[in-house]
């Protein structure tokens, strides 16, 4: 697969997305909790292969910043305060090309591990 080169950024802090266009006419409109739960930091990932974190209760977070990380890739702040995953123009284009497939494999983990998209509450939140 050749190098994609985004052209256009524009985060959707209302709605909770982060559109991406590349140079080949491809869109993805990749929301918040999505790339979230597929943050490329060692923290979800691991540090080797079968070490990925399934990460639950992310259904409200948003992205609060994008920040350019050389002209290779970008570091999305979420409101949850996750911050370190480096998101390169290449994993951006892989996480929108596979984005159906990832969300339904992120879902049956969920439901396999009892666990859900939806925050916990603390006592006494309503």
């Amino acid at each position: 697969m050749s190098e994609r080169w985004p052209v256009e950024l524009r985060l959707k802090k209302a709605e909770k997305l982060l559109e991406v266009a590349f140079d080949d006419g491809t869109r993805f409109r990749l929301p918040a909790e999505y790339l979230r739960v597929e943050s490329p930091s060692a923290e979800v990932q691991g540090h080797g292969p079968g070490q990925k974190q399934l990460v639950a209760g992310r259904a409200e977070v948003g992205i609060i910043a994008v920040e350019p990380v050389g002209n290779y890739a970008v570091r999305l702040v979420f409101d949850d305060l996750h911050d370190t995953g480096i998101y390169s123009w290449t994993y951006l284009f892989e996480l929108g090309r596979e984005q159906e497939k990832r969300w339904a494999a992120y879902l049956a983990a969920l439901k396999a591990a009892g666990l859900s998209r939806e925050p916990q509450r603390r006592q006494g939140d309503r």
